[in-house]
């Protein structure tokens, strides 16, 4: 073996390269941060010598540490809907929000019944899969302003009410007194 300037023999494969590599690394941390340093120099020695030890400790980190592959790595929890349908002519929350629910009626009732059944399909408001059978277009348009309404709503009680603020704890202790008790 040939002998390098700092003392070290000349190794040529890949992995003493990169064991070296991160030697001078920590070496570099070391001084900034020794405690750092030295926990991952444990943590290291740990997990390399159960990974010798173990195989299937072993196959299970190659595992998590390789990079998922485009084409079989999970999906996401909620896949965007695929439909079939078009995207509906109108956005009804944004109509709502504007004009109301006389507003979003009357919007709604211009439409033909496809064009309500892209709207309730582009929303997911078939929850119980029975309004896209619906011949009544005035029974669609029930369905979209009740789920728009019900939508628009949901978490309300968290937010307050905006026409009459929640009295503060003070005024609301001083009112519990200034009352007689019946």
């Amino acid at each position: 073996m040939t002998e390098q300037s700092d003392g070290r023999p000349d190794d040529s494969s890949p992995l003493e390269a990169q064991v070296r590599e991160a030697e001078e690394a920590l070496a570099k941390l070391s001084a900034s941060d020794p405690d750092l340093a030295a926990t991952l120099t444990r943590l290291l020695a740990v997990v390399a010598s159960e990974a010798a030890r173990t195989s299937r400790f072993a196959r299970a980190l190659g595992k998590a540490l390789t990079p998922p592959d485009p084409q079989t790595a999970p999906r996401p929890a909620e896949r965007p809907r695929r439909s079939r349908r078009a995207p509906g002519v109108i956005d009804p929350f944004a109509v709502f929000a504007e004009t109301g629910e006389t507003g979003l009626r009357s919007r709604l009732g211009e439409l033909d019944l496809e064009q309500l059944r892209d709207i309730i399909s582009e929303h997911g408001m078939d929850h119980d899969r029975l309004a896209m059978k619906w011949k009544d277009p005035h029974r669609v348009i029930d369905r979209i302003v009740e789920r728009v309404e019900s939508r628009t709503a949901k978490g309300a009680a968290f937010r307050g009410r905006p026409e009459q603020p929640a009295p503060r704890h003070e005024e609301a202790a001083g009112r519990a007194v200034d009352e007689p008790a019946v």
